[in-house]
């Protein structure tokens, strides 16, 4: 776990070459999401659906909105968070919350 959480540490992409289960360890991926928010399609699909997670990547970039779960997509302050960062992840968050007015005009 040491040497992937050094690696990580450099760049959150070789989250790539983690085991499943390190993929699916929280304090990893976070590192990984923290250097590089894209990391998040590498986490685990429990991940995907952690709002910790998710978070930190969106705050990144909006369109790292992409690779998370359908719950956090329809999440309003995940996509408020989204959208301030990337206006274009409007797109990207469930129908509901892309007609909602506050998400709109944010």
């Amino acid at each position: 776990k040491e040497v992937v959480m050094e690696a990580v540490r450099q760049d959150g992409r070789f989250l790539l070459h983690a085991s499943q289960a390190l993929k699916s360890d929280k304090e990893v991926v976070m590192e990984a999401v923290r250097t590089h928010g894209a990391a998040l399609r590498l986490a685990s699909w429990g991940l995907s659906s952690d709002k910790e997670v998710v978070m930190e990547a969106v705050r990144q970039d909006g369109r790292f909105l992409l690779h998370a779960s359908q719950a956090l997509k329809s999440d309003k302050e995940v996509v408020m968070e989204a959208v301030r960062t990337h206006g274009a992840a409007l797109r990207l968050a469930s129908w509901g919350l892309s007609s909602d007015k506050e998400v709109v005009m944010e």
